[in-house]
């Protein structure tokens, strides 16, 4: 049995969200930074129904907590079927296996309920934890990228990654 469960992102959950990206903010940094306010999380969570963005939250089975979220942003459907993966945890949560959980039962969400083929990940080459993370969950490197995202206000390389369904 698994120690996280995965589910949709609902309005409800934004008190959670907003207090476990405030204790997390050294975790965050400087690869990420998630909102910490209400507004944020409207942003964000309009993102997440409609478009081709899904977000989702992963609580850990026994307490419920969350433990962090996934994201699937711009789906591309037609012969492409793909979208891109990006995560972040919960300090209190960091480095027990839970997010790599998290981010296989959104994967396996995607091919056999979505119907996506491929997933890709891209993450700073200096971001050791998701790097290791991406490669438990079954992930692949299949390049580099110069100059790929702009990231408080630099910008940074990252890695590619990807992942298949079957």
């Amino acid at each position: 049995m698994t120690n996280i469960q995965i589910q949709r992102v609902q309005i409800s959950d934004a008190e959670e969200l907003i207090e476990a990206n405030k204790r997390s903010r050294t975790l965050h940094a400087p690869w990420t930074a998630p909102f910490t306010d209400m507004d944020g999380f409207d942003a964000w969570y309009a993102k997440t129904i409609t478009g081709p963005n899904l977000g989702f939250v992963g609580r850990e089975r026994n307490s419920g907590s969350v433990v962090g979220v996934v994201n699937i942003s711009e789906i591309v459907w037609g012969a492409f079927r793909s979208g891109y993966l990006s995560y972040y945890g919960v300090a209190e949560f960091a480095r027990k296996g839970f997010m790599t959980e998290a981010v296989d039962s959104v994967c396996r969400h995607a091919f056999a309920e979505i119907g996506l083929h491929r997933l890709e990940a891209n993450i700073q080459p200096d971001n050791i934890a998701s790097l290791s993370l991406v490669q438990r969950a079954g992930f692949h490197r299949e390049g580099f990228s110069r100059d790929y995202l702009k990231i408080a206000g630099e910008w940074r390389d990252h890695e590619r990654w990807a992942r298949l369904a079957g």
